[in-house]
């Protein structure tokens, strides 16, 4: 079966400030390697965000959590730990998924208003591992095309237009 690899996510990027909560699967091998959510140099969650709240995706990484924080968005994972070896989504062992305390950082930031599911895995993920009657179910959610650069079908200009509805929910709200 080969070395299986034990990955752990990050704490949640969260505040109280917080409207929308962006969930990504697990962090990439560059992600855990940088100490910083969508680490990869080429992920395009940072360019897209800093697009949308106009902020430099290229800042110091506190800068750009600042932004995102000061916009009230969230970001987490579904899972806080799995095996998975390598960084692709689709090597997550399902049965070693560890999820991480939704419902709980729900408590402590009760203004998140709205899910974003960055690609389809951490819908999956979350929808398996999150009970059906856990508070955070009850939210509304929207699956977004992954920002990974392995999710490369997907042009950047197509995901910043389908990521637009992330600051649409913000202003709306």
């Amino acid at each position: 079966m080969g070395h299986e690899v034990i990955v752990t996510g990050f704490a949640p990027l969260a505040d109280d400030a917080a409207r929308v909560l962006v969930l990504g699967s697990l962090p990439s091998v560059a992600s855990v390697q940088a100490g910083q959510y969508y680490g990869h140099a080429r992920n395009a969650f940072w360019p897209i965000m800093g697009r949308l709240f106009a902020f430099d995706a290229n800042a110091d990484y506190p800068d750009r959590c600042a932004a995102l924080k000061a916009a009230g968005v969230a970001v987490w994972d579904v899972a806080a730990q799995a095996q998975r070896p390598g960084s692709l989504d689709s090597a997550i062992r399902p049965p070693s998924v560890r999820p991480t305390d939704l419902d709980g950082l729900l408590q402590r930031c009760p203004g998140i208003g709205h899910l974003f599911f960055n690609g389809g895995t951490a819908a999956r993920l979350f929808r398996r591992h999150h009970p059906a009657d856990a508070a955070i179910r009850q939210l509304p959610a929207t699956q977004l095309p992954s920002t990974s650069p392995a999710h490369a079908s997907v042009r950047f200009e197509q995901k910043l237009a389908a990521w637009q509805s992330l600051r649409d929910r913000l202003q709306a709200s």
